[in-house]
This record gives structure tokens, C-alpha cells and sequence, in this order.
């Protein structure tokens, strides 16, 4: 059984896909597998993937969300990773992250840096070893990134046995699934190493200037925090820091809005309770209720 199995969904990327590849497959650590999930490619990105031993997936187009769960069904590896097609890894990523499974944890979380024209930013965290999910949980929403998938190597089992899945037809599927996958684990350890290199590109998803397309964003991610709250809810964990991180994103993100449907989220969140989510453990904190329960739109413009 390989260690690893690295899960890379591909569509419309030849211009990435190489130094990708590349990255993984001069790894320092080499007993991995590469699944390779060609969610409908119209470019010749598969004809470059061709060249590297992988397992491939073919599917018609159906989105990030599926083409990771399609991946994750045929992996066999101890640990999952999810590696977006247009970023790369430091080529001692996987030695790194295996000196730190000796205790065999649910979660091992590695480090970013954002690579790009002019771009070239390391995020620097502070490690931990060996918290379960809630303390974890708790030191990561401190961290510059947090919800996304490819920040961790997630042990295979553990994630199958929760049935945990993306969900399908979405984006920032990962806020939809990533923060219960850290919160419900059992041992989490985050290690300094930064492996993981983000590529800044303007014509990416997360990019798209399109205003339909941010409607979209944030209607999907305002059904990603009711279906994270539903599920925190079903649990006997210690909610309070999941529910304000969830309740903190959201209401970040519908400051991307135009006033009239700012607005309209804005009272459906009030109406929903939101503000209560928010922490008040500390006077820096019991502010900030106040000044973002006044005005989401003026507390993020003046204090993120």
C-alpha cells in the first residue's frame, strides 16, 4: 500500500500541469501514488499527463468538488493530499510530513507560500503536535490559511469512516467540508515545513471578476455555513470558535456584494442569529461584535 495518494483534478491547465507533475514526481519521499482526475479537459493538458506514471481518472466536466471525491474512491493510500493542478510542491514536502506520523495522526497540516508574477510570500505558522480536533481547531483559525485542502495530508481511513465528501456542483467546497474534517479528527499535528507552493494567477476560479460568478460564491458558501452548522450542532464537541470562524467567513464574504443584495443576506444572517456565533471571550472580541453586528461591510473595509 502506498503511503500517499496524491489526488490532482486537471481541467484546462497545460500551461501548469508539468512543473506540477514535476514536483511530485521528484519527491525526496517516493512511495506514493498519482491519481490524476481529468474532469473534461478541452486543452491538451492530458496529452502532457501522459507522459508520468499515474493513475487517471476520465470524467465529463462536473467541478473541483467531484473530481476530488472520484479521486478519494480510488485512492489506497495510507494518506490523502489534494494538489490543485496549477500549483507544486518543494520537493521535500513528503519527507517532511512523514516525520511527522509516528503517532499515526488523523491530520498532518504543512505550510504556504504564494508564488506568482511579483508574487512570492511565505506563511510562517506556528506548530503543534498531537491536539485532538478541537484544540487544533483552535490554534489553525489563527493560521493565514485554514479551510483549504491542500494545506494537509489526511489519513485515508479516518476520512472514509466519517463518509466526509465535497459537495458537488460548488465552490469554496472546501469551506463546506475541510473545517469539520480538522475539528472532528481525533489527533492533529501541524508541522513549520512549508511545502506547498499557491500559484497567484488572475484567470482562476477564486479570480473570476464576474459578478454573476460572485453571486454564485456567495450563495454556495452561505448553504456551506447552514450545512456546517447543522453538522456542528449533531455533535457533543466545543463549538464556539468553529461556529464564530464560520460565522466570521461568511459574513466576510457577502461584503463582495453590491448593497442591494448585501443587504438582503444581511437580514437573512440577522434573522438567522449570526451575531451570537461571534466570540466574546475577550474585550478585543466583545468590540468586534459590536462593530461588525453595526456593520459587517464598514468593520471588514476598516480592520481586515
Amino acid at each position: 500500500m502506498p503511503k500517499y495518494s496524491i489526488i490532482i483534478p486537471v481541467y484546462d491547465v497545460e500551461k501548469y500541469i508539468k512543473k506540477c507533475l514535476d514536483s511530485v514526481f521528484n519527491q525526496t519521499y517516493n512511495n506514493y501514488e498519482v491519481i490524476v482526475v481529468n474532469d473534461g479537459t478541452k486543452d491538451n493538458s492530458m496529452e502532457i499527463v501522459k507522459n508520468y506514471d499515474v493513475i487517471t481518472i476520465n470524467q465529463k466536466n462536473q467541478g473541483l468538488s467531484m473530481a476530488r471525491n472520484n479521486g478519494v474512491k480510488k485512492a489506497k493510500g495510507e494518506y490523502l493530499l489534494f494538489l490543485d493542478s496549477d500549483d507544486y510542491l518543494e520537493e521535500n514536502t513528503l519527507e517532511e510530513i512523514n516525520k511527522a506520523l509516528d503517532s499515526k495522526p488523523d491530520i498532518v497540516r504543512f505550510q504556504i507560500k504564494e508564488v506568482g508574477n511579483e508574487v512570492n510570500k511565505k506563511y510562517p505558522e506556528e506548530p503543534f503536535n498531537n491536539l485532538n480536533g478541537e484544540n487544533a481547531f483552535k490554534r489553525i483559525v489563527n493560521y493565514h490559511f485554514v479551510e483549504n485542502a491542500w494545506c494537509y495530508a489526511i489519513k485515508r481511513e479516518y476520512y472514509m469512516d466519517n463518509n466526509f465528501e465535497f459537495k458537488k456542483g460548488t465552490v469554496h467546497e472546501d469551506f463546506g467540508l475541510i473545517p469539520l474534517v480538522i475539528i472532528k479528527a481525533k489527533q492533529v499535528t501541524s508541522i513549520p515545513y512549508i511545502g506547498y507552493n499557491y500559484l497567484q494567477r488572475p484567470n482562476s476560479i477564486m479570480g473570476d471578476k464576474d459578478y454573476n460568478k460572485t453571486l454564485k460564491k456567495v450563495e454556495d458558501m452561505y448553504n456551506h455555513y447552514n450545512y456546517l452548522l447543522k453538522e456542528i450542532n449533531n455533535t457533543s464537541l466545543d463549538k464556539t470558535y468553529f461556529k464564530s470562524y464560520i460565522a466570521n467567513s461568511i459574513l466576510l464574504k457577502i461584503c463582495e456584494l453590491k448593497n442591494k443584495d448585501y443587504k438582503k443576506y444581511l437580514k437573512k444572517l440577522k434573522k438567522e442569529k449570526i451575531f451570537t456565533n461571534l466570540l466574546t471571550d475577550t474585550l478585543a472580541r466583545k468590540v468586534k461584535k459590536i462593530l461588525i453586528s453595526i456593520s459587517p461591510k464598514i468593520y471588514f473595509k476598516l480592520f481586515r
